[in-house]
């Protein structure tokens, strides 16, 4: 039994025998997140119960790691006056991410126990478009004006931060909240008490605009180690802020969709277990379907050599090996670009640079399975032809592979596609119908089979 089935059968234990102060204070030594998923893995009745015991902050805390379904349950269990004091606690930007999750009735209750300035903000919140940075920015951040000196700040931290996502970055606005600077609690601690902050400030500050994709912004992070990132609107305003936690999420959110889209999938909005059978086979038959009446093309090609292989039997025994080889080949290429697209290392501009790259690599790929396949067919069949067709297909099928490979995925990039469409299964569906079609034009041509 590992160590997490031993705290909940501990749990479990404790509540069965009403031990409520010793639960109390076990639950209240671990961290949210692992409270969140301990009550993921108990009977759902006994979730409200250890609930109630956490005090109001961790409570609060807790109830923002939990998944949509928990929170849904435990909202519509919950007595107005609990549900309050839940909502008192979490950040806006929680609570926004929570209600775009449930159904209506749900979402009218939160909003009747939320107070005034609160709901405000999660309707400003929620006008924003799905996958843009106001949908996933905060508006509880730290900030200070040029003309405060050191002390007045951490007064002003020490006042307001307890209600603050994060409190080391301070950003600086102007009286029209217009962001000017942004300054650090390091910076405020190694200088004098009464050192101005416009003097500590830095000017020059990485920001984004409210309607920006929240996939750049959440590459802003990797690309400048941020802990939070500031979001102006149109007027350089500054409205809220995005946090690393929340750029973490969108970078998971984009990888598991890339992951599905390279899969020929359709990408799903829930996790594999809170999708349905039905909704699972809607998102790969479509592709399945696609897939296979485009591979009819390479049977069709096959039967218009039937003479060929008609001739020489043994032509039929190498196809599969041929493709299996050409879609490998593609697919290595296409995860490569695909990933470097996805984190910017690569961009269209370097068409021609990533084209010439991958052809170096296909030709010392090639130099390896040509030789190694023509030596094992000569030994086993004695025949020096079909050596020589296997070989030259090999060359070719490496080369063109390598090829589509790499430029399917920055010709979709190009045309504002998501490269990752063009990933294994497509390619190896194209690359499949090149690899017969080359294979039987060679063996036309060595062999003299026309």
């Amino acid at each position: 039994m590992n160590e997490s089935e031993n705290i909940k059968e501990e749990i479990l234990e404790m509540l069965a025998d009403r031990r409520y102060a010793d639960l109390k204070r076990r639950i209240d030594s671990m961290n949210p997140a692992d409270i969140a998923g301990l009550l993921a893995e108990i009977p759902e009745e006994k979730v409200l119960p250890i609930f109630r015991l956490l005090a109001k902050e961790l409570a609060a805390e807790t109830f923002s790691e939990m998944d949509a379904d928990m929170q849904e349950m435990l909202v519509r269990t919950f007595t107005d006056k609990e549900l309050k004091e839940v909502l008192e606690e979490m950040y806006v930007d929680d609570t926004v991410d929570m209600i775009e999750e449930m159904p209506a009735n749900l979402i009218n209750r939160v909003l009747k126990q939320s107070d005034p300035a609160t709901r405000k903000e999660i309707n400003e919140l929620l006008k924003y478009p799905e996958d843009s940075a106001g949908s996933i920015m905060t508006t509880e951040y730290m900030y200070l004006k040029e003309d405060m000196i050191v002390k007045d700040a951490f007064a002003r931290i020490r006042e307001v931060g307890e209600d603050k996502e994060d409190i080391y970055t301070c950003y600086v606005i102007t009286e029209t909240r217009k962001l000017i600077g942004l300054v650090t609690v390091r910076d405020l601690l190694l200088n004098s008490t009464h050192t101005r902050v416009g003097d500590l400030m830095e000017k020059n500050v990485i920001y984004v605009n409210t309607l920006d994709d929240k996939e750049y912004v959440a590459k802003m992070f990797d690309k400048y180690n941020f802990r939070t990132l500031p979001v102006v609107d149109t007027e350089s305003r500054l409205v809220g802020i995005v946090t690393v936690d929340d750029a973490i999420d969108v970078l998971q959110d984009e990888n598991t969709e890339d992951f599905e889209k390279m899969a020929a999938m359709t990408p799903s909005e829930d996790t594999y277990f809170k999708t349905s059978v039905f909704d699972h086979a809607k998102n790969r038959i479509i592709w399945l379907l696609v897939l296979m009446l485009s591979s009819t093309v390479t049977g069709m090609i096959i039967t218009h050599y039937e003479n060929a292989f008609a001739s020489v039997p043994l032509l039929v025994a190498f196809i599969p090996m041929l493709m299996d080889t050409g879609g490998n080949c593609g697919s290595q290429a296409s995860t490569l670009i695909i990933r470097g697209l996805a984190l910017d290392e690569i961009t269209t501009k370097d068409f021609l640079k990533a084209v010439w790259k991958e052809s170096r690599v296909a030709v010392l790929v090639a130099c390896v399975l040509a030789p190694v396949n023509a030596l094992r067919i000569y030994v086993q069949y004695k025949n020096v032809g079909l050596s020589i067709v296997i070989a030259a297909t090999l060359v070719c099928v490496v080369f063109i592979a390598k090829i589509l490979g790499c430029a399917l995925p920055m010709l979709a990039k190009k045309l504002k596609l998501d490269p990752a469409l063009m990933a294994s299964p497509l390619i190896t569906t194209i690359v499949d119908a090149c690899s017969v079609l080359i294979y039987f034009n060679i063996a036309l041509r060595v062999m003299n089979l026309g």
